[in-house]
């Protein structure tokens, strides 16, 4: 039995949620967004909470289908009211990022620089030219961004160098040894 599915998503100040029927309209400050909630999965608002539940509460893919689209709901209203963020760094002699208009310029050690277009909805900010600040109203399109600008140059083990998030901890291995 799913326990994120009993804890309620709070209607946050600033952030207008509609019901109907199974699609459930999140519209705030920073982004408005619809979804289809799964149809095993039962929707209530009330007393500016939302509550999820599944239509059969003996079935445990309800249950497990019900905490999903909480998740969702809540990662949804989150970031219709204050956005998410992830942050790289670029670790490396020579290593840099600048953002000339929709493009993301890296300079990652290769022969050529790599331009990144940035996606529809998304921002992308270098405080400095070794720190790249990927931000956007939806958790799973900053979390792709994130990770296709790490796979450019993912961290390697011996020396650490790599494009990683600010709070990745690299496994260093030791050299080969005579």
């Amino acid at each position: 039995m799913s326990r994120i599915a009993k804890a309620p998503v709070p209607v946050v100040s600033g952030v207008e949620i509609k019901l109907d029927g199974q699609k459930v309209t999140v519209k705030g400050s920073k982004n408005s967004a619809d979804f289809e909630v799964h149809p095993l999965v039962e929707v209530k608002l009330e007393e500016g909470e939302l509550r999820f539940a599944p239509k059969d509460t003996e079935s445990k893919s309800g249950w497990a289908m019900a905490g999903t689209m909480r998740s969702l709901v809540n990662n949804m209203v989150i970031g219709a009211s204050q956005g998410f963020q992830k942050k790289l760094q670029l670790i490396g002699v020579g290593y840099r990022a600048q953002v000339k208009g929709k493009v993301l310029d890296l300079s990652l050690g290769f022969s050529h620089p790599v331009e990144y277009p940035i996606p529809e909805g998304i921002s992308i900010e270098t405080p400095s030219q070794t720190e790249i600040l990927v931000s956007g109203p939806d958790k799973q399109k900053v979390g792709q961004v994130a990770a296709e600008i790490r796979r450019y140059r993912p961290p390697e083990p011996y020396k650490g160098k790599g494009v990683r998030y600010a709070d990745e901890y690299v496994i260093r291995k030791e050299a080969k040894k005579k």
